[in-house]
């Protein structure tokens, strides 16, 4: 049987996933990979919104702004890690600050006696679901130990691996799990 072609030695391994080779060429301003790229992505990342936000509106909002930043900074992905690790930070920031949007868009909202009769679900979805009591308890690990935040969005809620994880944080892997062992202990009270 004969053997299997290699490649040359020191050559790059190419990545199988159509996906991240879209993302290498739109990162060289190939527009036709970019929009390939976006097509690609959106269900995936409207999904991962979804664990951010209860609310389905919300969720695809919040992807809409990840697709608008990727197309924006796709010429900062350098290739170094896989670009799904590089799109798990993007859609967890974009996720977060929509989340804070609307969080302050409901405070500033005057609730009359009446309305909690007619809720409107863009302004109420902040404060139902399970969810939200995640991103309350992110919110308050941020203000308390910022450290502590990125360990526990990649690993828990994107659900990175260990090593993937800890080199997207760029903090050591024994590092991430400390941290990610004390965000999870101080967000356990938060959330019961």
């Amino acid at each position: 049987m004969p053997a299997a072609p290699t490649a040359p030695r020191g050559a790059a391994v190419p990545d199988p996933s159509p996906t991240e080779e879209l993302a290498r060429r739109a990162a060289g301003g190939d527009r036709a990979a970019l929009d390939g790229l976006l097509a690609a992505i959106r269900p995936e990342v409207v999904r991962r919104c979804g664990r951010f936000l209860p609310c389905r509106e919300d969720a695809e909002d919040a992807a809409q702004d990840v697709l608008l930043q990727v197309a924006r900074g796709i010429g900062t992905f350098e290739g170094r890690s896989r670009f799904s690790t590089w799109l798990y930070t993007v859609v967890a920031n974009c996720a977060r600050q929509k989340y804070r949007e609307l969080k302050r868009r409901s405070a500033e909202q005057p609730v009359p006696a009446d309305a909690a009769q007619q809720a409107d679900p863009r302004t109420t979805s902040v404060i139902a679901g399970s969810r939200i009591d995640l991103l309350e308890a992110l919110d308050r690990l941020e203000r308390e130990h910022p450290h502590l935040v990125a360990p526990l969005v990649y690993r828990d809620i994107c659900q990175l691996g260990y090593a993937e994880a800890a080199e997207r944080a760029g903090i050591p892997l024994g590092t991430l799990k400390s941290r990610l062992h004390e965000a999870r202990r101080q967000v356990r009270p938060w959330l019961s």
